[in-house]
Parts: C-alpha cells; sequence; structure tokens
C-alpha cells in the first residue's frame, strides 16, 4: 500500500514539474524559441480633417527615419473618426485591430507609441488593452507602451522651451500667445496643464495655455490678458494635430469660438492652424519615449 501511495506521489510530483515548466516557457512549440521579429504601432485619437493629416505623415516620416527598417503601423482610437474615413475611402484600424494583424504577420515584439500629450484616460485604455496582448496564449513575446508628451516634469519644460520656438517671427513685444489644450475633464491628468502653464508663464509672461474640456479655461485667462492691457493674441494649438477643436472651437467663426469670444472682448486674433506633431523639435520628445520603449523589446 505504501509502495502505491509513493508511485503516485512521484507521478504527481513530476506531473507538477511538467506543467510549471510548460508555464515558464509560455508553451513554445516543441521548445523552439522564436526570433525577434519587431515593430512600431503609433496610436492616436485621429482627425478627419485633411489639412490636419499632415501632421500624422509628419510624424511618421520622423519616426521611419528615426528607427530605418522597422516595421512602423497606424492605430485610431476614435472609432467615430475610423468611420468618418471609412467613408471617404480609408481604412484605418483601431490600435487593438493593428495589433492583431501585426501578430497575424508574425511580428512578436512590439513598441506602442501613444500621441497623446498627456497621460489620461485615452493613454490608460491604450496601455491597458495594449499589455493584455503579451499575457494571451501566442501572444507577443514582448510589447512596451512608450509613454505620451507630457510625462514628467523634464518633458513639460523641454515641450514649453520647444513650443517657444515655434512662436511666429513676426509677433511683437508686448502681444500675447494662448494655446489651445484639450483637457481631460476629472481625469488626474489634466492637472499637467495647469502646470504647463505655469512653466510657460515662467519662461515668456505672455504665453498662456487654457484647455477645451479641462483647466485652466478661457475665462480663466481673459482676465490677465485684460489686466496687461494685451491687444493682439496669436491662437496656437497645442494638441498634436490641427483639427476640429483647433478649427472651429479655437478659431471658428461661431459666437463661442475662442476667436469669436476674444475679438468681441476687444483682442484682435489671429491663429495659426498647425499641431504639435507638424514641429519636429516636439515630436523629438515623442521619439526620445518610444526609443526607451523600443530598446526593451
Amino acid at each position: 500500500m505504501q509502495k502505491g501511495m509513493g508511485r503516485r506521489w512521484v507521478f504527481v510530483s513530476v506531473w507538477i514539474v511538467c506543467m510549471f515548466l510548460l508555464t515558464a516557457t509560455g508553451f513554445a512549440a516543441h521548445g523552439e524559441k522564436r526570433a525577434p521579429k519587431k515593430a512600431i504601432l503609433l496610436a492616436a485619437f485621429g482627425t478627419s480633417v485633411p489639412e490636419a493629416q499632415k501632421a500624422f505623415k509628419d510624424i511618421d516620416a520622423q519616426v521611419k527615419k528615426a528607427f530605418p527598417g522597422v516595421e512602423v503601423r497606424w492605430g485610431y482610437t476614435s472609432r467615430i473618426i475610423r468611420a468618418k474615413l471609412a467613408k471617404q475611402g480609408q481604412v484605418l484600424s483601431s490600435p487593438e485591430s493593428a495589433l492583431a494583424k501585426l501578430m497575424d504577420d508574425g511580428y512578436n515584439r512590439v513598441a506602442v507609441l501613444s500621441l497623446q500629450t498627456i497621460p489620461g484616460e485615452e493613454f490608460h485604455l491604450l496601455d491597458r488593452n495594449a499589455l493584455l496582448f503579451g499575457q494571451m496564449a501566442g501572444g507577443f513575446d514582448k510589447i512596451v507602451v512608450a509613454r505620451p508628451l507630457l510625462s514628467s516634469h523634464e518633458d513639460m519644460e523641454q515641450a514649453a522651451k520647444a513650443m517657444l520656438k515655434n512662436i511666429p517671427a513676426q509677433r511683437k513685444p508686448g502681444e500675447a500667445v494662448l494655446l489651445l489644450g484639450h483637457g481631460s475633464g476629472k481625469h488626474p491628468a489634466d492637472a499637467i496643464y495647469l502646470a504647463m502653464y505655469q512653466i510657460f508663464q515662467e519662461l515668456d509672461p505672455n504665453v498662456y495655455l487654457a484647455t477645451v474640456e479641462g483647466y485652466p479655461t478661457l475665462d480663466y485667462v481673459i482676465p490677465k490678458l485684460k489686466a496687461k492691457q494685451i491687444k493682439k493674441v496669436y491662437l496656437m494649438p497645442f494638441m498634436a494635430v490641427a483639427g476640429d477643436h483647433a478649427r472651429n472651437d479655437m478659431a471658428g467663426d461661431e459666437p463661442d469660438s475662442w476667436k469669436s469670444v476674444l475679438t468681441k472682448d476687444g483682442f484682435k486674433c489671429e491663429a495659426v492652424l498647425k499641431g504639435t506633431g507638424e514641429y519636429p523639435n516636439i515630436v523629438d520628445i515623442w521619439i526620445a519615449h518610444l526609443r526607451t520603449a523600443f530598446d526593451h523589446l
């Protein structure tokens, strides 16, 4: 009886060890180790404005120059934007569909770059979903999500200094610049915009930042412009693309646009419709984050 029990314990022990080894090796077929095949996925909210798509084309070219020979693909997080583009004959994948296609094409190590400005809700959803592709059976051997543009104090200072270099050269002393950020509602990362406001003010007291869906707001900035008796304001997007928010909420002709509100208050406004993705020195910050992620593949 004891002899039979001993054999059964040996069998159970061997089975447990085998299961552990299979789990530890990721159930690799016949012990084979896949050769690294790396790719990059660029993930953005997206835009259906043809003129604004230049920013993404510029980013794509800059990334491919920084990572020669590496497969680069795109994913738009906005279902609405993807649907609009599909009607125009442009088929764009979601980040999840793009990752699935990379798996089907045999890529096993992927660096994902989030082209969001702050690590808000959209970034965290992307991060969570992307990492699941590395946890599933038969998924990527490694997947790393790079940080968005403003992810540290160093990023914020670098981005602010880079943005100041892109202010129109014809701006005169005493004229203000008002940057349009998106904002993230009640998400904690929205506080980054107020921090950026302070950094811009320290670098140039006539450069301000406000958001469409967060804080600080336009109402926060206007009294400060009046207190300094500012006469002219340059309006510039602080978003990757100069899309709907820039062309309508900032520079549109509707009564509630920033341009209309400021004009009614006596300010002369001039809009610059270029997204941050069109400025190479700002894209360099995103690429530095991507480089860090790619080096961990």
